[in-house]
């Protein structure tokens, strides 16, 4: 998964130009182009009219979102500002792009070379789908346990460039503008609540408690124990910079995360729904609607079409799922069982309660998970032929973040800026983090996975730096679901490959049959009426997840409607296309160019993605 945004830090990722939603101040469209690298010379055989669009929408986001764009591109022109998420911040915006909605129609686009009908096409369903989105106004219901300030803030200081004392003084001047932020998210939450537009309780709950870390009397008397003060650390404790860091966090800030945390616990969780779904929310079933829509980009998606396509892909894995439970040295192999079901539950509580299934240290866990990314990096010139130059790192999510957090995510990082990127780790509740669950998520998290189609989309030539920032649910988590598959075809026997030993097989399949799930849990919860129960239930008969994230998991789609059935539709449409490329192509079928094909262009559509690849099976002819 990726972090990519306000309330989902990225919960980016994600990376769906879902970034937080702020818009900068006036003055800031005013910054010398010549100097950003947000807008680059055309390149020959380009329309400059498109290309100025999207460059002027590129900096209009940078504006909005100054502390994400910014360190993507290495644009420090705007390191000392935090984006602003006021109610007013929200219309400008939605002014702002649609007049450029209207901008678009107004291109000859029927002139257009190919690469400008795809940027031109890529553009109007952005926009669009903005637009569309935009009665049901997500941003007066900002905070839930997987993101808000509470969550995104205090990392910031480890997501932008630390390497001089100038970047130390922005930062400063960020964290002064802390409160403003956390204020106007409390107004928002208010206008929610008069519009009777709020979350499910259940998905509030736990950010009370992550408001209340940032609150630590501690930080008041010991500020250079805030996550906030981690750039300081490095220079000179008695200098100005680090005074003033001091006494901002114990001054500034802990008073507001108090306000925070106080005002979630007493005003906002009182008026959140007892209910889970969207659709039982004030906006009723269109907002549900929308959801799926955007995450799957499919424009005939339905949630009762995709609750059937979950409910078969249920029965296909649970299937294969039994073929590998009879290659493992389980002793409950050799019993005799009433029914394949009473087996399948008979060998998850045994994956679920056997230690050796388990580490049980922190440390541990994250040296196995440095390990995998090791091995499989050596992999990866059999799948690719081209791969990215930015290098990634393992590191655990922070702990203040971990409790509500999902097993791991993904933060980009950027090659000019001199930024890693990041495997998240979660590595709290270690007795519910089983070991053959490494493989399928390092290969997810990533490569060849997240960091590899991320990584290359930042470094696409000839491309406008904007289609580096595009990232489509169904595109991006698709292709880290199908980059789980991959590992089946390197790095062991054949057939096998990473996966030779059963329980691995067996965890990829656990983690298939998770993504198969969602479809039939996210309808379920939005759309149909089912109770959170319902949902861990059904989750808990037909998988081998343990029951902390299974309940973190439910919790998530209750406050994250339709962006887990991006996952498996995304799979299932790559697997598709695949097939038919194979099919089409005979021996003369490459899979290293199928790979870059795929991911030559960013993160598109899926529509988009299947004219891309027909057109590129035709070309192979």
């Amino acid at each position: 998964m990726i972090r990519t945004r306000n309330a989902l830090p990225l919960f980016l990722v994600a990376l769906a130009l879902v970034l937080p939603p702020a818009s900068g101040p006036a003055h800031a469209g005013q910054a010398n182009r010549a100097e950003s690298p947000l807008s680059p010379p055309v390149p020959e055989g380009r329309d400059p009219g498109l290309w100025a669009f999207m460059s002027s929408y590129l900096e209009a986001l940078h504006e909005r979102s100054p502390e994400w764009i910014g360190p993507t591109f290495n644009d420090e022109r705007f390191n000392d500002r935090l984006g602003d998420v006021s109610a007013a911040a929200q219309e400008a915006w939605l002014e702002r792009i649609t007049a450029m909605r209207l901008e678009l129609d107004r291109m000859p686009a029927d002139r257009f070379s190919e690469p400008d009908r795809l940027d031109h096409d890529l553009l109007r369903h952005e926009l669009d789908r903005q637009i569309a989105g935009a009665p049901f106004q997500t941003w007066q219901m900002p905070v839930n346990s997987q993101g808000g300030p509470q969550v995104w803030l205090p990392q910031l200081g480890d997501r932008v460039t630390m390497s001089t004392d100038k970047h130390r003084r922005d930062y400063l001047q960020r964290l002064k503008q802390i409160p403003i932020v956390v204020g106007d998210t409390i107004d928002n939450m208010r206008l929610g609540m008069l519009a009777g537009r709020v979350p499910p309780r259940a998905a509030v709950e736990p950010a009370v408690d992550q408001a209340m870390t940032q609150a630590n009397p501690e930080y008041r008397r010991e500020p250079e124990n805030s996550p906030f003060y981690r750039p300081f650390l490095t220079i000179d404790q008695d200098s100005e910079l680090a005074r003033d860091a001091r006494l901002v966090i114990a001054d500034l800030i802990v008073p507001v995360y108090q306000e925070l945390a106080l005002f979630l616990q007493n005003e906002y969780l009182p008026a959140c729904r007892d209910s889970v779904g969207i659709s039982e929310g004030v906006d009723g079933p269109a907002a549900y609607d929308h959801a799926l829509v955007v995450h799957t980009t499919l424009p005939d998606a339905t949630a009762e079409s995709i609750h059937q396509t979950g409910r078969e892909q249920v029965a296909r894995i649970r299937a294969e799922m039994m073929e590998v439970i009879a290659r493992t040295d389980w002793e409950g192999n050799n019993a005799a069982w009433n029914s394949q079901n009473e087996k399948f539950l008979a060998f998850v509580d045994y994956l679920r309660t056997d230690p050796r299934f388990y580490f049980t240290e922190p440390e541990d866990l994250l040296n196995a998970y440095k390990i995998a990314s090791k091995d499989i990096d050596a992999e990866m010139p059999r799948l690719f032929r081209r791969l990215p130059r930015l290098s990634y790192g393992v590191r655990a999510i922070p702990t203040f973040a971990a409790r509500a957090a999902p097993t791991a995510y993904y933060y980009r990082g950027s090659l000019e800026a001199g930024i890693p990127a990041w495997f998240m780790a979660n590595l709290t509740n270690l007795h519910q983090r089983p070991k053959y669950d490494i493989i399928a998520l390092t290969l997810h998290e990533g490569v060849p996975g997240h960091h590899h189609q991320i990584a290359l989309a930042q470094e696409l030539e000839n491309q406008h730096p904007l289609r580096a920032v595009f990232g489509f649910t169904a595109f991006v988590e698709g292709w880290a679901l199908y980059a789980e598959l991959l590992g089946l075809e390197v790095g062991g026997p054949p057939g096998k490959g990473l996966y030779a030993d059963p329980y691995d097989d067996f965890g990829r399949l656990n983690f298939e049959m998770w993504r198969a799930l969602r479809l039939v849990v996210d309808t379920g919860i939005h759309a149909m009426g089912w109770t959170r129960q319902d949902a861990i239930d059904i989750m808990t008969a037909n998988s081998a997840l343990t029951p902390h994230n299974i309940t973190a998991e439910v919790d998530r789609y209750i406050g994250w409607p339709g962006q887990a059935t991006g996952y498996m539709m995304g799979q299932l449409k790559i697997r598709e296309l695949r097939a038919r490329a194979e099919q089409r192509l005979g021996d003369r079928f490459d899979l290293r160019s199928f790979h870059d094909a795929l991911l030559d262009a960013g993160a598109i559509p899926l529509p988009v993605l299947e004219a891309k690849i027909d057109r590129w099976i035709a070309d192979q002819n």
